[in-house]
């Protein structure tokens, strides 16, 4: 349970800021060049990437 919430934060917080924060894109504007598919990928290994940090973290209190 404790796994799932901490990937809802971490994955609403990136497309909260990506899609409603970030309106003048100053912090994603580098990526306004990029394809779709290269955002989905992206978006997709940050996903990887984090769930990994974070079991890697929580791995001796599991």
């Amino acid at each position: 349970m404790d796994f799932l919430l901490a990937i809802v934060i971490i994955v609403g917080a990136v497309v909260i800021d990506f899609l409603w924060l970030d309106r003048d894109r100053k912090r994603w504007g580098w990526m306004k060049s990029w394809s779709t598919f290269h955002k989905v990928l992206f978006f997709a290994g940050f996903f990887v990437v984090s769930t990994c940090i974070y079991l890697g973290m929580s791995a001796g209190f599991i």
